[in-house]
Protein backbone atom coordinates (compact mmCIF):
# COMPACT_ATOMS: atom_id res chain seq x y z
CA UNK A 1 0.00 0.00 0.00
CA UNK A 2 0.86 3.36 -0.75
CA UNK A 3 1.93 6.25 1.82
CA UNK A 4 -1.42 8.04 0.50
CA UNK A 5 -3.29 4.90 0.57
CA UNK A 6 -2.28 4.67 4.08
CA UNK A 7 -3.13 8.28 4.96
CA UNK A 8 -6.47 8.04 3.57
CA UNK A 9 -7.46 5.09 5.54
CA UNK A 10 -6.12 6.67 9.18
CA UNK A 11 -8.44 9.61 8.05
CA UNK A 12 -11.57 7.48 7.99
CA UNK A 13 -10.62 5.81 11.27
CA UNK A 14 -10.41 9.50 12.74
CA UNK A 15 -13.48 10.81 11.00
CA UNK A 16 -15.83 7.48 12.29
CA UNK A 17 -14.18 8.30 16.08
CA UNK A 18 -14.70 11.81 15.67
CA UNK A 19 -18.57 11.08 14.30
CA UNK A 20 -19.10 8.55 16.55
CA UNK A 21 -18.12 11.44 19.53
CA UNK A 22 -20.27 13.87 18.34
CA UNK A 23 -17.66 16.01 16.75
CA UNK A 24 -19.50 16.34 12.96
CA UNK A 25 -17.32 19.61 12.09
CA UNK A 26 -13.58 17.78 12.69
CA UNK A 27 -15.15 14.60 10.47
CA UNK A 28 -16.17 16.45 7.99
CA UNK A 29 -12.86 18.06 7.97
CA UNK A 30 -11.17 14.69 7.94
CA UNK A 31 -13.16 13.45 5.34
CA UNK A 32 -12.26 16.53 2.87
CA UNK A 33 -8.99 15.63 3.42
CA UNK A 34 -8.99 12.04 2.77
CA UNK A 35 -10.95 13.32 -0.81
CA UNK A 36 -8.36 15.72 -1.55
CA UNK A 37 -5.51 13.66 -1.11
CA UNK A 38 -7.14 10.63 -2.97
CA UNK A 39 -7.82 13.55 -5.62
CA UNK A 40 -4.28 14.11 -5.78
CA UNK A 41 -2.56 10.77 -5.58
CA UNK A 42 -5.38 9.70 -8.03
CA UNK A 43 -6.61 7.08 -5.89
CA UNK A 44 -9.79 5.36 -5.38
CA UNK A 45 -11.29 6.24 -2.41
CA UNK A 46 -12.59 2.67 -0.57
CA UNK A 47 -15.36 1.31 -0.74
CA UNK A 48 -16.29 1.52 2.94
CA UNK A 49 -15.67 5.59 3.18
CA UNK A 50 -17.52 6.06 0.06
CA UNK A 51 -20.58 4.43 1.31
CA UNK A 52 -20.18 6.41 4.90
CA UNK A 53 -19.97 9.79 4.15
CA UNK A 54 -21.86 11.91 1.77
CA UNK A 55 -21.20 13.65 -1.48
CA UNK A 56 -22.61 16.86 -1.17
CA UNK A 57 -21.53 17.33 2.27
CA UNK A 58 -19.00 15.47 3.31
CA UNK A 59 -20.31 14.46 6.54
CA UNK A 60 -19.49 11.31 7.80
CA UNK A 61 -23.25 9.05 7.93
CA UNK A 62 -24.15 7.65 10.84
CA UNK A 63 -27.31 5.61 10.14
CA UNK A 64 -29.87 6.58 12.63
CA UNK A 65 -27.97 9.61 13.75
CA UNK A 66 -27.55 11.83 10.83
CA UNK A 67 -28.74 9.19 7.73
CA UNK A 68 -31.45 7.48 7.31
CA UNK A 69 -31.11 3.76 5.41
CA UNK A 70 -33.94 1.98 3.45
CA UNK A 71 -34.53 -1.10 1.52
CA UNK A 72 -35.60 -1.09 -1.95
CA UNK A 73 -35.87 -3.67 -4.81
CA UNK A 74 -32.30 -4.86 -5.16
CA UNK A 75 -30.71 -1.62 -3.85
CA UNK A 76 -30.54 0.04 0.02
CA UNK A 77 -30.70 4.44 -0.38
CA UNK A 78 -29.62 6.43 2.34
CA UNK A 79 -30.43 9.60 2.50
CA UNK A 80 -28.20 12.25 4.30
CA UNK A 81 -29.66 15.40 6.72
CA UNK A 82 -28.75 17.37 4.02
CA UNK A 83 -31.20 15.72 1.54
CA UNK A 84 -28.43 13.73 -0.50
CA UNK A 85 -29.40 9.92 -1.76
CA UNK A 86 -26.88 7.68 -2.55
CA UNK A 87 -27.90 4.28 -3.60
CA UNK A 88 -25.71 0.63 -3.83
CA UNK A 89 -26.94 -2.36 -5.01
CA UNK A 90 -27.25 -5.68 -2.98
CA UNK A 91 -28.29 -9.40 -3.29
Amino acid sequence: MSIAADRIQRLHDLAQEAARDGDDDRAREYVRLARRLAERNRLRLPREFRRSTCDACDAYLIPGRNARVRTRDGHVVVTCDCGQQSRYPYE
